[in-house]
């Protein structure tokens, strides 16, 4: 599937009717039909009611609520229910329950609480997922399935840890060669038997809450398997769905950069990948764009769905800000300038009760049809009635890849060393936040691309690529070979995809071809740097600082200061073949960041556009035209200079672009450029 598979772009969200008397759903389809709403995601959480027992299934209140909002012409987004247990279940069958980090087994409570190796919970949840879409499978307005709710979490049970032995075995075939790939001769952990291996938590071979383990190769292949675990949930019920229902687009909510699962393979069993995004009141506008990216990037720049963002404020943070006039318009447009073909809330009226109650909703606890919120949701409701078909099944010609790895993620920030400072979504946050300042674009890529498919591409970022899995070198050294440029990192090149220190010098597979070898790397304690020096421009290294020598390269910035390596190289390139390969020895503050990331604007001829701080510029490409979506993002207004795209009309604003554009404090337009 490359386009979106929907018919209309959808404005709505996650509904929850049954929680309140059905005399209300009447004012709340006036209220969403006056907004201009017509989407509604239901029975995310509704197992109990669904299956009041073991043999018993009652369908009547979801009958009511489909019926409703048919009535109504929404389209409806109709999740499994599948992510909290029912009270029942837990009490007949204890072990459906996880056992946490400490060996402790759940009772019942909470949500995301079923083990995902238990046999009880996978017949009954998947028995439940093949029951709707035996009932509603058919219905022409249920337009998606919503399998599951934000899945994440580890399970340490006895199922699971008979499942792990199964997964090993298929994996390593035998223990020879798993004891080989785990390095157990450490700390005396050859294992004889396959019996003998048990799930890394802290009553074995688990560090910290953290989830470091002794045996690295062990900590990640864990990881691997929960998250393989996981998805298999999924495929039970996806597979019981489309016994019923053939054609119906599937789907799970995502949470970005969440750790606990490789989303990239997730996505491979999505027809359309979908999200939660929930910035907080200081995230940078830079990093709500490179998790939306992410998700785009997943199926290979497929457009999304934003599944949940919320209308003003969460409840769940440190601070709960709430969104400005205005903001919620910016941040919506903006998922959409980077790939959304939906934009729907959490949620459409807001509860009474339970944890989510202060979470906010287009209807809120007011009960009013004139609040702010819903002003702001019939305006921009307005807007995208008119043009949302315009917006979708656009995409995004980057011509920069950015490298976001799973595996390296675990294996980065599971690791004893050598300093808690350096995680790996930050670091790839500074490489995304500089393209990003220029206004250039970014696909974020998986590290399995062939060196043809890396070839669309004229410059390839990876920062710390601490494991270099089978095929990922030769790939890179492919590309770059036939004139691409390539970005690496202290940090990079490390490990093998067993996470053992693949020897010779860092950065190990990459040695040859950045024309260099570090021998040491040096933890830099908190708030301190050393200087880097690109010519006449004095910047900064902080966290780590790689101790390297020349084997061909050039050096572009050089340590300063008195420590013992100063003079020595922390910036270089290397000519490879017809391409290059640069490699930063240190954590570039942002000033480092702009002059690599102007060098290369600049020797590359990479688009970019010179706006305000706060003001971002991003372009969707269609068959017949372009959409140019200049968004700002602050609270201040700011002027830009547009007369790059003087005289094109605008899809939204006030007219053909003039030389300059005013906007407001969170304002936008949308330049249509015909091609």
């Amino acid at each position: 599937m490359t386009q979106t598979p929907f018919k209309q772009f959808l404005f709505g969200g996650d509904y929850n009717p049954e929680q309140w008397p059905k005399e209300i759903w009447a004012e709340d389809m006036q209220i969403l039909t006056d907004v201009h709403m017509n989407e509604a995601t239901i029975n995310v959480f509704s197992w109990a009611q669904l299956q009041p027992s073991e043999e018993t299934y009652d369908f009547s209140t979801l009958d009511a609520i489909v019926e409703t909002l048919t009535r109504a012409n929404f389209d409806i987004v109709l999740a499994t229910s599948t992510a909290a247990l029912p009270a029942w279940l837990v009490t007949r069958y204890p072990e459906v329950t996880r056992t946490d980090y400490e060996g402790r087994r759940a009772r019942f409570g909470g949500r995301h609480n079923a083990c995902p190796s238990s046999p009880i919970f996978r017949f009954y949840g998947a028995k439940l997922a093949g029951k709707l879409a035996e009932r509603y499978g058919h219905l022409k307005n249920v337009v998606c399935w919503h399998i599951s709710n934000e899945y994440g979490g580890y399970c340490y049970c006895d199922n699971c840890a008979a499942a792990f032995r199964v997964w090993l075995r298929q994996k390593y075939g035998t223990l020879d060669a798993l004891n080989n790939a785990w390095y157990t001769h450490f700390w005396s952990h050859t294992f004889y038997d396959w019996s003998e291996i048990v799930p890394p938590n802290a009553l074995s071979d688990g560090i910290n809450h953290d989830h470091n383990v002794v045996l690295s190769g062990m900590g990640i292949d864990w990881r691997r398997f929960q998250s393989e675990a996981l998805l298999q949930n999924l495929k039970d019920e996806k597979a019981a769905i489309r016994q019923y229902d053939p054609d119906t687009p599937i789907t799970t909510n995502m949470m970005g950069t969440f750790k606990d699962l490789d989303y990239f393979q997730w996505a491979k069993e999505l027809d359309i990948v979908s999200w939660d995004s929930y910035p907080a009141y200081n995230t940078p506008h830079s990093e709500v764009a490179m998790r939306h990216d992410l998700m785009r990037g997943l199926k290979g720049g497929q457009p999304f769905m934003l599944m949940e963002q919320t209308p003003s404020q969460q409840n769940w943070q440190a601070y709960n800000a709430t969104k400005r006039p205005g903001q919620m318009r910016a941040l919506s447009f903006q998922a959409i300038a980077h790939g959304a073909d939906t934009i729907q809330y959490f949620q459409l009226r807001q509860g009474r009760g339970g944890t989510e109650k202060f979470h906010s909703a287009v209807i809120s606890h007011a009960d009013h049809d004139e609040t702010r919120i819903i002003r702001e949701t019939r305006a921009l409701g307005s807007e995208l009635a008119k043009v949302g078909p315009q917006l979708m099944n656009g995409r995004i010609q980057a011509k920069v890849g950015l490298i976001f790895d799973w595996d390296n993620y675990w294996s980065l920030e599971y690791s004893s060393g050598p300093s808690v400072s350096l995680t790996y979504v930050d670091q790839i946050k500074r490489y995304y936040a500089a393209f990003y300042r220029q206004n250039t674009a970014v696909d974020m890529i998986p590290t399995d691309l062939s060196a043809d498919q890396l070839a669309r591409y004229d410059v390839i970022a990876a920062p710390v690529l601490i494991m270099v899995k089978p095929g990922v070198s030769e790939a890179i050294h492919q590309y770059v070979k036939n004139g691409g440029v390539f970005i690496t990192t202290c940090m990079s090149g490390i490990n093998d995809e067993h996470d053992n220190v693949i020897m010779g010098g860092y950065p190990g597979p990459f040695r040859d071809l950045c024309g260099l070898w570090a021998e040491e790397i040096d933890a830099l304690p908190p708030h301190t740097a050393v200087p880097v020096q690109f010519g006449d421009t004095k910047t900064g290294g902080s966290i780590v600082a790689n101790v390297s020598h020349l084997e061909g390269a050039e050096t572009i910035a050089a340590y300063g200061g008195a420590d013992y390596y100063a003079n020595t190289p922390a910036v270089t390139v290397n000519t490879y073949g017809t391409g290059q390969a640069y490699y930063v020895g240190t954590v570039l503050d942002t000033a480092g960041m702009d002059v690599l990331v102007d060098r290369l604007i600049q020797d590359e001829h990479l688009d970019h556009f010179t706006t305000p701080t706060d003001v971002e510029l991003t372009t969707r490409h269609y068959p017949d035209y372009a959409l140019h979506f200049l968004i700002n993002n602050g609270n201040q207004a700011e002027t830009v200079d547009t007369s790059r795209f003087a005289g094109m009309p605008t899809l939204i604003g006030d007219g053909p672009v003039q030389a300059t554009t005013e906007l407001a404090p969170y304002g936008l337009i949308v330049i249509q450029e015909t091609k």
